[in-house]
């Protein structure tokens, strides 16, 4: 019987060896990680007109497969399946300004959040009756239609006076410029975004009305390959070289974990 067992639990550590997560040395041995995205998020991972791909997420994932000794492969991929296509095994990761939530986080791995994002408050940039989103109370407020900036206001302390809706953030933002709105509610990272391509003309207030942190998705089973991936993006907050990427997409620092 002694024997029979001592056989058997040397056949369970057989097995278990076999299927411990290798997912970092797979990574390792194909000199490469394929990560998902839609190519059209900007300014996370989007086109330019003769095909490039660029943003933030593009700029920040290249420069960690520069350290960790892997090339980058990117895999476009509709986002309405991507979880699926993930565990289906057709990347390793997801890099593509997810928001970490609870349903997401019962099928996939997520590292810690490397930027924070959320609905936030836009005014002109030599605006000065507002410290932060609780002074909006009887103001007049624009937001794209259809978007969570909608849900967001209900959040707000106190009751705008006016909501109006565009197609689009642009439009409202142009709005704003011109005096026709008083503040706009908007998407942090595509905010941000369109203030740094018009310097002085608008900034964001202090403080976010929702949060939605974005993550890097793995496998639940990719153990040893999200840590590898979490330590070295760690590294680069650490060092600096994210808050750099940071101001060249956003004209400023949205990585640093204290400002959220």
């Amino acid at each position: 019987m002694k024997k029979l067992a001592v056989v058997f639990f040397c056949v369970m550590a057989l097995v278990i060896t076999a299927h411990a997560d290798n997912s970092w040395k797979r990574v390792q041995d194909a000199g490469k990680l394929v990560i998902g995205l839609d190519d059209a998020f900007a300014p996370m991972g989007y086109r330019l007109e003769d095909g490039t791909l660029v943003g933030f997420d593009v700029d920040a994932a290249e420069l960690l497969g520069q350290r960790i000794g892997v090339a980058i492969e990117w895999h476009p991929t509709a986002w309405d399946g991507v979880i699926h296509s993930l565990n289906s095994g057709k990347f390793d990761c997801i890099w593509n300004g997810m928001t970490i939530t609870p349903a997401r986080a019962e099928q996939v791995n997520f590292t810690e959040p490397y930027i924070m994002d959320g609905q936030v408050v836009v005014v002109r940039f030599n605006e000065n009756r507002f410290t932060s989103y609780g002074d909006l109370g009887g103001m007049v407020i624009g937001l794209q239609k259809g978007s969570s900036a909608l849900n967001a206001v209900g959040a707000l302390p106190e009751a705008p006076k006016e909501v109006r809706e565009y197609v689009d953030n642009p439009k409202a933002l142009l709005d704003l410029e011109s005096g026709r709105l008083d503040a706009v509610i908007i998407d942090n990272v595509v905010g941000r975004d369109a203030i740094s391509k018009r310097i002085g003309r608008y900034k964001v207030l202090p403080g976010f009305i929702t949060k939605e942190p974005f993550g890097v998705a793995f496998r639940k089973a990719d153990v040893s390959l999200r840590n590898r991936v979490q330590a070295e993006l760690d590294a680069m907050v650490a060092d600096g070289s994210l808050g750099t990427i940071s101001e060249k997409w956003f004209g400023e620092n949205i990585v640093d974990k204290a400002a959220w």
